[in-house]
C-alpha cells in the first residue's frame, strides 16, 4: 500500500477497522431515507406550483372548516387553505435548515477534523470545550444565541447548536486516522502533514458527507421547529412549520387538521432525515 493511500474500510468503523456487520441493511436503510428527501425536494423546489393558493392567503374559504373535496387539508382560524400553508411552511423550514446545516457541517465538521491537526495541544483544548458545550442540550444554545442576537438569526443559532457534537464526532475520527499506522508510515516517508490533512478531507467529504448533513437535518429540523413554536424562530409571514403548530394551539381539540398536517410533514421530515443517517445517533436537538 502506497504511502498516500486510504483505506476504503476507515470511514465505516475507523481507522483501520473492518467494516461492521449490517452494512448491506444500513445501505438499504439509508437509501429509503434519500429517497423520502428528494421527494420533500421535489415538494419543496415546486411548492409555489403544486399549492392551490399562495402563502398566507386568508379568507378564501370557511374558518376551521374540516377536511374536504375542495380543501383537502381543511382550513385554518383566518380561512387559509391548511395544505397550502403546510406546503409553503414545508418549504420555509428546509430554506432554514439548509442554512443551518451549512454552520453545523463548516463549525463542526470541517473544524473537528481541522482540529484534530493543531499542533500544542491547542486541538484536544477546542475539543474539551465542544465536550462540554455539547453536554448542553442544543435546544437551549440556540435559545441563549437568538437570545443574544435577534430571531432573523435562528437558522444560525440551531445550526451552532449543533456544531459542539458533530465536532466531536469528526474530531475523534481524525485523531484515530492521524494516529493510524498508516499514517504514521506516510509520515515516517517524508509526506507532510498538510498532505496527509488534505487527502484524509477528500475522503471524509466523499464517505460521510451524505450521512452527515443527513444526521444534521435531523437535528437542526428539530431544533428550528422547536424554538419557532416558543416564539424565538420564523418571523411572519415567513411561517415554518414549527409556528404552524404554535399557532394552531387554540385549536388542537376542536380542529385537529390545523396542527396535525404540518405536524406529519415535519415528522416525515425529520424521518427521512435520520434514515438518510442510517438512524445513527442524531447531533442531539
Amino acid at each position: 500500500m502506497s504511502a498516500t493511500a486510504h483505506p476504503s474500510s476507515y470511514p465505516a468503523g475507523g481507522a483501520g477497522e473492518a467494516a461492521p456487520a449490517g452494512t448491506g441493511l444500513r445501505a438499504v436503510i439509508r437509501a429509503a431515507g434519500f429517497v423520502g428527501l428528494a421527494l420533500i425536494a421535489v415538494l419543496v423546489a415546486m411548492s409555489d406550483v403544486i399549492a392551490p393558493y399562495a402563502a398566507d392567503a386568508q379568507h378564501i374559504g370557511a374558518a376551521l372548516a374540516p377536511p374536504s373535496a375542495q380543501h383537502l387539508f381543511g382550513t385554518d382560524l383566518l380561512g387559509r387553505d391548511v395544505l397550502s400553508e403546510t406546503l409553503h411552511g414545508l418549504a420555509v423550514t428546509v430554506d432554514y435548515a439548509m442554512l443551518a446545516i451549512a454552520a453545523t457541517l463548516l463549525a463542526g465538521g470541517f473544524a473537528g477534523f481541522v482540529s484534530a491537526r493543531l499542533p500544542w495541544g491547542s486541538g484536544a483544548l477546542l475539543r474539551w470545550v465542544a465536550g462540554i458545550l455539547g453536554a448542553v442540550p442544543a435546544l437551549l444554545l440556540a435559545i441563549l444565541f437568538i437570545g443574544i442576537t435577534i430571531r432573523e438569526l435562528a437558522p444560525l443559532a440551531a445550526g451552532l447548536a449543533a456544531a459542539p457534537l458533530a465536532f466531536c464526532r469528526t474530531y475523534d475520527r481524525a485523531r484515530a486516522l492521524a494516529r493510524s499506522r498508516h499514517a504514521e508510515y506516510a509520515r515516517a516517508t517524508g509526506i507532510l502533514g498538510s498532505t496527509l490533512l488534505r487527502r484524509d478531507l477528500i475522503y471524509e467529504f466523499r464517505d460521510t458527507f451524505l450521512a452527515n448533513a443527513a444526521r444534521a437535518l435531523a437535528a437542526v429540523s428539530i431544533t428550528l421547529a422547536t424554538v419557532s413554536f416558543l416564539g424565538f424562530g420564523a418571523v411572519p409571514p415567513h411561517r415554518d412549520l414549527g409556528l404552524m403548530i404554535a399557532a394552531a394551539r387554540a385549536n388542537y381539540l376542536d380542529a385537529w387538521w390545523t396542527a396535525a398536517f404540518p405536524a406529519l410533514a415535519l415528522l416525515l421530515l425529520i424521518l427521512f432525515a435520520r434514515l438518510g443517517a442510517a438512524l445513527d445517533e442524531g447531533e442531539r436537538p
